[in-house]
């Protein structure tokens, strides 16, 4: 007798293949999910200090560096090098004399045609993103690009300033967004719209910044906020005035 399994009207064995399957794939994607993330930011992590100690490393004195003493490498010490060190720099560039010799260096600089411009920009673009009391990028916003009906998300950058707002004056009140492309949001638009015309998103500008980079398949999650009741009648009339 045949059995159920290899029975063609009974197709028992090539269902439980490919619920088999389904399952291993499942499992798969699983562990994929979870490990992937985890893996390209350690990968990503030791590249940055294998980066940094291979210009760090060669510039300290043979006598100050442990490796001489040790029979192995100290991976990380060129970044705690170089953090140390910029914190010295810090340090100095705060006070009076520290201020100084930088204002006479920038004066120097300043006579350099092409240095100048490259350093004035770089100056100011660093300033702007490291620079705390900066509001720059702090909130995420929805506006109509690239045309009405069409909805984009944007970071809002500042008041529009300069000759933008010199310009500009007899428009409504324009603030300056930046406009990220996807999946790559370092490039993008600086756009001036008019304040009406921006809306305000709640989630910050790093699940923005995911749902750029996603291209719209990771959705921050956002808490509905509750219905009040409606309030009948007489809870109205009862209310103190």
């Amino acid at each position: 007798m045949k059995s159920e399994a290899g029975d063609p009207e009974h197709p028992v064995a090539p269902k439980m293949r490919a619920k088999f399957s389904t399952r291993v794939r499942n499992y798969f994607l699983t562990g994929l999910v979870i490990t992937g993330p985890i893996g390209i930011t350690l990968w990503l992590t030791w590249t940055f200090i294998q980066w940094v100690d291979g210009w760090v490393k060669p510039l300290v004195p043979v006598a100050y560096n442990p490796e001489t003493y040790l029979p192995f490498s100290v991976p990380g010490l060129g970044l705690i090098v170089a953090v140390i060190l910029l914190s010295i720099v810090g340090f100095f560039a705060a006070n009076f004399l520290g201020r100084s010799l930088l204002s006479f260096g920038e004066s120097l600089v300043n006579r350099m045609p092409l240095v100048r411009n490259l350093y004035s920009g770089l100056k100011q673009i660093f300033e702007t993103v490291l620079d705390e009391r900066a509001n720059s990028f702090s909130k995420a916003v929805l506006i109509e690009y690239p045309r009405k009906g069409m909805w984009a998300i944007a970071f809002l950058a500042t008041q529009s300033r300069g000759e933008v707002a010199h310009r500009l004056a007899d428009q409504e009140n324009l603030v300056a967004v930046f406009l990220p492309t996807t999946p790559n949001p370092t490039s993008g638009f600086l756009l001036f719209v008019p304040r009406s015309d921006v809306i305000e998103l709640d989630m910050g500008v790093e699940d923005a910044a995911k749902l750029v980079i996603s291209a719209g398949l990771v959705t921050p999650e956002f808490p509905k906020k509750p219905v009040e009741p409606k309030k009948s009648a007489k809870q109205l009339a009862s209310e103190p005035a």
